[in-house]
């Protein structure tokens, strides 16, 4: 149970995102501006518009700008993990309820189960750096500098562009936690499913053995 509420904590967490930046703009005659900068899932940051149409900004003409950047493979990758991870142990989950009998009597149902699982630790540990990396982009895209960077309007030096308004990203944050956690949770879970296996079946019965082959010392 616990691999399917962190599985839906990791998804959940960034999966129907949305927030807003709000950019003041200082003019060199005093006046302000205000744009917003509006983001959300999948974060086709490229696709989303800054400024819509020919606009009069500051007294002067800014054709259509987009937002630069594009983290949509990183944080699809991640859900798509995240989502086979729930569906894995909920079939996991029946099989260990109905058929724990049949499990338990083949070689074939543990060692398959070590090995997906081992699959899927790996899976967590690059969908979750991938993400934290796409998230990092798309900070860096939203905040002042890139906004700076982004709209020509800001590089000359009459025009100050500052954001003023951030959108809260502790969910995103909190999702990345989440992977990591999951990633450490399939680690552990690896452990057990390891001692169902006949791997760890043969090591142990092969430890007495190897303690009856010891050569007993001569007596004195």
């Amino acid at each position: 149970m616990t691999f399917c509420l962190t599985a839906i904590f990791a998804f959940g967490s960034c999966g129907g995102y949305s927030g807003k930046n709000i950019i003041s703009l200082v003019c060199g005659d005093g006046t302000n501006e205000t744009l917003d900068a509006n983001f959300h899932y999948p974060f086709r940051l490229s696709q989303v518009p800054l400024i819509v149409g020919n606009a009069t900004l500051c007294n002067r003409s800014v054709t259509t700008t987009y937002l630069v950047g594009d983290s949509a493979s990183s944080v699809e990758f991640f859900v798509g993990v995240a989502i086979v991870c729930f569906l894995y142990s909920m079939v996991a989950l029946l099989v260990y309820l109905g058929y724990m009998h049949v499990y338990k009597d083949s070689d074939f149902g543990p060692i398959f189960d070590v090995v997906i699982t081992a699959i899927l630790v790996f899976l967590w540990l690059v969908c979750s750096s991938a993400w934290a990396k796409g998230l990092q982009n798309v900070k860096d895209a939203t905040d002042t500098a890139g906004i700076g960077s982004t709209l020509a309007l800001c590089k000359g030096g009459n025009v100050t562009c500052e954001v003023t308004e951030f959108a809260s990203m502790r969910t995103l944050n909190i999702s990345v936690v989440f992977g990591y956690l999951n990633m450490l949770v399939w680690a552990s879970n690896g452990w057990f499913v390891y001692k169902e296996t006949r791997w760890h079946s043969l090591k142990i019965s092969s430890q007495p053995a190897a303690a009856g082959r010891q050569q007993v010392p001569a007596a004195m």
